[in-house]
């Protein structure tokens, strides 16, 4: 087994410690969603959190780490009787993002169940993380069912496994770490208010706490175990930290006064539902014992609600994290009082700047102190580099808008998600079949009507079925799956008028809103001048391709043909590297196609190729005035695909039902 990298070498990142820690202090407040860049630490952090958890004791042979003084009543290798037991380190178990239902929760034998009564419960992840940590790596891009299975287990302390009336429940309690990179998507809000903290890493700016990472890392790299020996002293004093604060969190108080700041400022900063005021009570009591004190003083309350509310302010998926600190302060302040202490703040307890009780950074190699939170540098990436003459300066997006919904026609066999039809491991039961491989969703009347004609043959004698394996049906069902929408848009002279492109972009975000709802990939073309580009290679990442919209300048001649081709090459890669996601290309134009000999001619051969491969596809007309001359409809007619105005994309529109955005087309040819 190889040797982690110790916790208390991590260089800076204090918010990410401290909000580990308190979770290993007290699993109750609900674990930590640790948000940013690639490269900054995150799983190693995680991962070297294990090494500092205590021992725990289990009941011998149990597969479900049953504590032996406690034993649980319905533990399926039970029942257990009270008694001694034996120790093992905690464990971190690792949830593959490729990871199966039956992987995570169990799977049952349904075989010998039908044919035996016979419960032979095979345990998952959830069973192995019991009484230790559960880690996630790329949280966001795990499967929406999988995320909502892991959540109810952490929020319920069980795991419930059921599949045609039989059902196993065994105790699921863990410390549930999710780490994200946001340029690769976020995870619905729903799901973010389900983890208890959240923090946001970045790498340091400082030259000197970046060259002690590179020094750290290379000297692990060279000897672990030497490197690790170095630190034991540091890993034991904190050690020995967490078990003190476990032992002394029963008797910490959270006076009325604490618990009135903790209602003020949740309220203040208009966070939805309640759970927000129950993790930060969690928080700031094991703050109070992380600090070794009895008593919750503001600067606890303070600290819990920087870890606890900024994730739980988004409004929509294009807000950013954050808290304002002033605000903060100043409610603290007037809801101060009460009944806590007054008493000057314990000097090893957390501070007002975050990051507070921490394990001092001395130790072998450490750094001087510098500020961890500096600035990041201010970039010109994000704004448009000129193209020549005719650009204007960016239009502003308008106000989004609920769409209609737009899908891809047949069937799909794709990713879950919830924007078209498709073949599923979750939905509504269409059918049966014969398994391929392991039976995952039994068919129950398909595999009695199969059993049955065959018990006498069998020697059935008694009120059980005789079931064989060749009798087992797979149930087929159907759900939604996700799709890659493609926006190709245009941004040329002939679109540039400022309302107008406030418009095609307000349109466009309330798009790649719904894109986010339905769990898509999105892209981004442009094209404009004497070209098409890519602005935005195909992501999971719905702001970033909103970021990119907002700076879209406009001017030029309208190279239609250009944009298209450019879509084209950008599916035929796509297609290659995910050939199970059913594309769905929208068009944001006026029609016009100018520049070069025979634009017209040209555009309509591009958009032919679409139709040749069946790509799905919707024209967002965006012409406007008295006098429409129809364009947008006719380069829909050759995408093979169907035309909406920019009134008639509004799901509040009297201009129709909701539209398949082929089969439109279908019925007008």
């Amino acid at each position: 087994m190889s040797t982690p990298f110790p916790f208390t070498a991590v260089v800076g990142q204090d918010d990410l410690r401290l909000a580990l820690l308190l979770n290993a202090v007290s699993p109750a407040v609900g674990g930590v969603l640790v948000r940013g860049e690639k490269g900054t630490a995150k799983s190693t952090a995680v991962r070297a959190l294990s090494a500092l958890l205590p021992e725990v004791d289990v009941v011998a042979g149990c597969r479900f780490s049953c504590a032996p003084a406690a034993p649980d009543s319905a533990c399926p290798d039970g029942p257990h009787e009270v008694g001694t037991g034996t120790r093992r380190p905690a464990r971190m178990v690792e949830l593959p993002v490729g990871a199966s239902e039956d992987r995570l929760v169990g799977s049952l034998d349904i075989e010998r169940a039908l044919a035996d009564g016979v419960k032979a419960f095979e345990p998952g992840l959830l069973a192995d993380a019991h009484r230790g940590i559960l880690y996630v790596d790329e949280v966001n891009l795990l499967h929406d069912h999988l995320v909502d299975l892991l959540l109810d287990a952490a929020a319920m302390g069980a795991s419930y496994v059921e599949r045609e009336g039989v059902s196993v429940r065994h105790a699921a309690r863990f410390l549930l770490v999710g780490t994200m990179n946001p340029e690769e998507g976020e995870l619905r809000p729903q799901l973010l208010d389900r983890f208890g903290l959240t923090v946001e890493v970045a790498a340091s700016r400082e030259p000197d706490q970046r060259v002690e990472v590179v020094r750290r890392r290379l000297a692990y790299d060279d000897d672990p175990e030497g490197f690790a020996a170095r630190w034991a002293d540091e890993e034991s004093a904190v050690r020995a930290r967490i078990v003190a604060a476990r032992a002394l969190l029963p008797s910490v108080r959270l006076g009325d006064g604490a618990l009135r700041q903790i209602a003020a400022t949740c309220a203040a900063f208009e966070v939805d539902g309640m759970r927000a005021d129950i993790v930060m009570a969690r928080t700031a009591t094991a703050l109070a014992a992380w600090a070794g004190r009895t008593d919750v003083l503001a600067e606890d309350v303070r600290q819990a609600a920087l870890l606890a509310l900024p994730h739980r302010r988004r409004r929509n998926p294009f807000d950013a994290p954050g808290l304002d600190e002033n605000k903060l302060d100043e409610t603290l302040e007037e809801f101060g009082g009460g009944d806590d202490h007054d008493e000057d703040p314990d000097p090893d307890g957390p501070g007002p700047g975050g990051g507070g009780g921490q394990p001092p950074q001395e130790g072998p190699e450490s750094p001087e102190g510098g500020d961890t939170g500096a600035q990041p540098e201010a970039g010109e990436a994000g704004q448009p580099q000129s193209s020549g003459a005719g650009e204007q300066q960016p239009a502003r997006a308008g106000e989004p808008f609920r769409t209609k919904v737009l899908s891809v026609p047949g069937l799909g066999e794709g990713a879950a998600g919830r924007r078209s039809r498709a073949r599923t491991e979750h939905g509504r039961t269409t059918g049966a079949r014969r398994p391929r491989g392991a039976l995952t969703k039994l068919h129950l009347a398909a595999t009695v009507l199969a059993a049955a004609p065959h018990q006498r043959a069998r020697g059935r004698s008694g009120p059980g079925l005789v079931v064989r394996r060749d009798d087992l049906r797979q149930a087929t069902r159907e759900g939604r799956e996700g799709n890659l929408v493609l926006f190709v848009v245009d941004a040329s002279g002939s679109m540039a008028a400022r309302q107008r492109m406030s418009a095609v972009k307000g349109a466009v975000l309330s798009l790649l809103l719904d894109a986010y709802q339905r769990r898509d990939k999105v892209g981004l073309v442009t094209f404009r001048g004497s070209a098409g580009e890519v602005a935005l290679p195909p992501t999971s990442s719905v702001d970033a391709a909103a970021v990119r919209l907002e700076s879209l300048p406009t001017g030029g001649r309208t190279p239609l043909a250009a944009g298209l081709l450019k879509a084209h090459d950008v599916l035929r890669v796509e297609r290659l590297r995910d050939p199970a996601r059913r594309p769905l290309v929208v068009v944001v134009t006026d029609g016009r196609a100018t520049g070069g000999p025979e634009p017209v001619a040209l555009a309509g051969r591009a958009a032919r190729l679409f139709a040749a491969e069946g790509v799905a596809s919707v024209v967002v007309d965006c012409e406007s005035g008295p006098v429409r001359l129809g364009l947008a409809g006719q380069l829909a007619g050759e995408l093979g695909g169907t035309a909406v105005t920019l009134d008639e994309l509004r799901a509040d529109s009297i201009a129709g039902l909701v539209r398949d955005v082929q089969g439109d087309s279908r019925r007008a040819a």
